[in-house]
């Protein structure tokens, strides 16, 4: 058995590379010039990441076959050139979202994607979901905003210190509460609307998200491996989604992008291209509640409770 030499592959592969780039241009995809002046992301980066190694050749996904480079030792191997234009793209594609005043759902779930997605997703300013996807995050978004209000609501009140006033074990049943809370909505407790588009890192892994994204017509980008569908993704970023440096590699760019974008969506803003008003309409209405503390002081035996009152129905009232 021959030995797999990845320097050898590499040499052999950046040829291959060069010899793409050389064709007539009848099939090349157009990919915005200013991502490729800025230096997005670069073919070195790719292989030292390992973007190109995809599953075992037995694991595949047929549909992913325009993707695939070739085999190696029984491991599919990704076309970079495909994931160098693919990736240009969905970076373009955010850029503009995002420079407009919409927002992105970065989700990953996955060991691998849990910690990189957090704070890519951080450092931009965006939503996430790193944990488990709550199903109805997107197609009952009315309950699952409820529940991030009551989540602030205990907050506040570990915050302000009304906690200690209760018995004991009344603190450590809503402490308990509120850390199961924070494990599955930390990532999403500022997102007041829908997400105008969502980043997935596994797409076969995130399939509720994926199927609840689709269901109300957001758009989504994927990191998209050799055993996944593409069709699962309108923007496609064929990938190793395994390895914890591709993953990290991929999140970071698209987290520049979101960044970009923020920063062109000021300037819109301050030149009176853009007004905030209009950026904060929504299609979407969220039932605003107040979660209201009440301590049973009459009587010791009743807990006390955190109940909800409609601010809308009391606005009407009024």
């Amino acid at each position: 058995m021959v030995r797999f030499d990845f320097k050898v592959f590499c040499v052999n592969f950046s040829a291959y590379i060069m010899s793409e780039n050389t064709k007539s241009g009848q099939d090349e995809v157009k990919v915005n010039d200013d991502s490729l002046e800025e230096g997005v992301i670069t073919m070195k980066q790719l292989l030292e990441a390992g973007v190109h190694f995809g599953h075992q050749s037995s694991q595949w996904n047929p549909a992913m076959k325009e993707y695939i480079y070739g085999s190696r030792n029984g491991i599919h191997i990704i076309d970079l050139q495909k994931t160098l234009k693919s990736f240009l793209k969905a970076y373009d594609f955010i850029k503009e979202i995002v420079s407009d005043g919409g927002e992105i759902l970065f989700v990953g779930t996955k060991k691998q994607a849990q910690e990189i997605i957090g704070e890519e997703a951080l450092k931009c300013d965006m939503p996430f979901v790193n944990s488990r996807w709550l199903g109805g995050t997107l197609t009952n978004f009315n309950t699952i905003r409820s529940r991030v209000d009551y989540l602030i609501q205990l907050k506040k009140l570990k915050d302000d210190g009304e906690m200690d006033n209760l018995p004991k074990k009344e603190q450590i049943t809503l402490n308990r509460e509120m850390e199961k809370l924070e494990y599955l909505l930390n990532g999403i407790l500022n997102m007041k609307k829908m997400p105008t588009a969502m980043f997935v890192v596994d797409t076969r892994k995130e399939e509720i998200a994926i199927k609840e994204a689709k269901k109300i017509g957001i758009p989504i980008v994927g990191i998209v491996d050799t055993n996944s569908n593409p069709s699962d993704a309108d923007y496609v970023i064929p990938s190793n989604d395994d390895a914890i440096r591709a993953v990290k590699l991929c999140v970071e760019k698209i987290a520049n992008a979101c960044q970009e974008g923020r920063h062109i969506f000021m300037q819109k803003v301050q030149s009176g291209e853009l007004t905030a008003e209009k950026v904060e309409e929504s299609d979407y209405v969220v039932e605003r509640k107040a979660f209201v503390f009440k301590s049973n002081t009459q009587d010791p035996e009743q807990d006390s409770v955190v109940y909800a009152e409609d601010e809308n129905q009391e606005k009407q009232d009024s």
